[in-house]
């Protein structure tokens, strides 16, 4: 804990992992909701939805995987948070299937790219001493930010509406990359 708190670099990392989780995974817990009240779907259209989301985030792997190590991934991870929020909120403002599903496998492979590069880049960072450690922080942060983000949007849902709650999730997530 105390390398990480000292250490600016390994702590913005675990911080924006933390808050992509938080702000980002949102968007696959709400879209049961989606599926029903927007676009008048059961369990196939949840699936549908789903399966985009998921090729999406093949398709994210893959080019990170292609990449490899490669100058200025901070830089790309925070430019694709940046465009992964932005398809958040257009998800959520969205009400055309088609469009959404678009939305859906772009946000899926943003989402993949950005986890893969940052979690890469704590890797890389961290030194081989403290890597297991820091590890274990990271993925704490990430792994805890997914249920209390899914709380959080889902409190702030039945509060407002599920589209207001991804618009302010994948707004404040555009914010925090920039």
């Amino acid at each position: 804990l105390s390398y990480v708190w000292h250490e600016p670099a390994v702590l913005a990392l675990v911080a924006l992992s933390g808050l992509t989780a938080f702000l980002g995974y949102p968007l696959l817990t709400l879209l049961p909701v989606f599926a029903r009240d927007v676009f008048g779907q059961g369990v196939e259209g949840y699936s549908g939805l789903m399966a985009f989301s998921g090729a999406g985030a093949i398709v994210g792997a893959l080019a990170v995987a292609w990449l490899g190590t490669y100058r200025r991934m901070g830089l790309v991870a925070l430019l694709v948070m940046t465009v992964f929020g932005t398809l958040v909120a257009g998800f959520a403002v969205s009400r055309l299937l088609w469009l959404s599903l678009g939305l859906l496998f772009l946000a899926g492979c943003c989402l993949m790219v950005v986890s893969s590069t940052l979690i890469s880049l704590v890797q890389l960072t961290a030194p081989n001493e403290m890597r297991g450690r820091v590890m274990s922080i990271y993925l704490m942060a990430f792994r805890g930010g997914m249920p209390l983000g899914a709380l959080a949007s889902g409190s702030l849902a039945a509060a407002t509406s599920a589209t207001s709650a991804l618009v302010v999730s994948g707004g404040l997530l555009a914010l925090v990359a920039v």
